[in-house]
């Protein structure tokens, strides 16, 4: 029993990211330039422990993203699924270099991420939004991605280092 909620810790950890982001701050506008904490959450456990986080975890809590959200459904199940499955197969080349070169390399793939969810919803509805608020999103992210990756590796070290 204790391995198998082991087990569950990157996706719980991952959801929990998830509700977060549906917290209401009573900022205005912080909705649309809100930091993708599942995103994070995604690509730390596809290069440590993608065996935790499958694709098709990744995909459920991209579609959870969406009716969070309110995105178009599919569009962060699409994002998620490809920075999934974008890190994990660059896994081995991650694993021993510094933290420098992991948030580079995510900086990189979120600014994929949040254009390709950018022009998604640009396309599903038919119009062309304000690329503002998934710039400053972009930004948001990649500056809140040292603390959580520090959170991240905390949890992994406590919860499964025996795993």
């Amino acid at each position: 029993m204790d391995t198998w909620v082991r087990h569950l810790v990157p996706f719980g950890v991952t959801f929990i990211l998830l509700l977060l982001t549906a917290v209401p701050t009573h900022l205005p506008g912080f909705s649309g330039i809100a930091p993708m904490l599942p995103l994070m959450g995604v690509y730390y456990w596809a290069i440590y422990r993608p065996d935790l986080l499958p694709a098709w975890l990744a995909f459920i809590i991209g579609l959870l993203y969406d009716i969070v959200s309110g995105t178009p459904l599919g569009v962060n199940a699409l994002v998620m699924l490809l920075v999934q499955g974008t890190a994990a197969s660059q896994r081995k080349f991650f694993l021993g270099k510094s933290f420098a070169v992991t948030w580079w390399a995510f900086g990189l793939l979120t600014a994929g991420a949040v254009g390709l969810a950018w022009l998604l919803v640009s396309l599903l509805l038919g119009r062309t939004l304000d690329p503002s608020p998934a710039l400053f999103e972009y930004l948001m992210t990649l500056c809140c991605f040292p603390v959580l990756t520090w959170v991240l590796s905390r949890t992994q070290m406590a919860f499964l280092k025996d795993v």
